[in-house]
């Protein structure tokens, strides 16, 4: 059997375990985040993504990492809070990751072996981003640089799949 995006999890800055086997059928827009970087202004456009996208199904998904010049200093407890205060995110974030690496999460690890990056398949910086079909095995990369708002087609797309 071939395993899905659904078949992971993760802990939140609680560190409760949260499934997202709860998210089956549903599109999700999986991003690794770090509020400290230049381009945490992507927040923003990640927050409106969720508040117009959300209520079709489309689920946003931030997963801090400190692993790109150590611009995720913030602790967990502090990550939720700053998020919102800083940038409007009401969208659910993970607790710190790993993307790279021998400690690389397995979502991250499952979403690099569905879609590699350019030249390799690692991570390059914050902020790149994994669209998934409501399939759970489909996966769309974008680049750090490429901004939220422009992937609404692609959203589109997958929300009407």
């Amino acid at each position: 059997m071939t395993s899905t995006i659904y078949d992971y999890s993760y802990q939140n800055p609680s560190g409760e375990n949260v499934s997202l086997e709860q998210y089956r059928g549903k599109p999700l827009l999986i991003v690794n985040t770090a509020t400290k970087c230049g381009l945490a202004p992507q927040f923003r456009e990640l927050q409106v993504l969720h508040e117009t996208y959300g209520p079709e199904g489309l689920v946003v998904l931030g997963f801090p990492c400190s692993q790109f010049a150590g611009q995720e200093p913030l602790s967990n407890a502090e990550l939720e809070s700053a998020c919102e205060l800083n940038f409007g995110v009401t969208f659910p974030l993970s607790a710190k990751i790993d993307v790279n690496g021998s400690k690389t999460h397995p979502i991250f690890k499952y979403l690099k072996s569905k879609a590699g990056g350019f030249l390799n398949s690692g991570i390059k910086w914050n902020f790149t981003k994994f669209l998934i079909a409501p399939d759970g095995e489909s996966v769309t990369r974008f680049a750090p640089n490429t901004t939220p708002m422009s992937m609404e087609d692609e959203i589109k797309k997958v929300l009407h799949t």
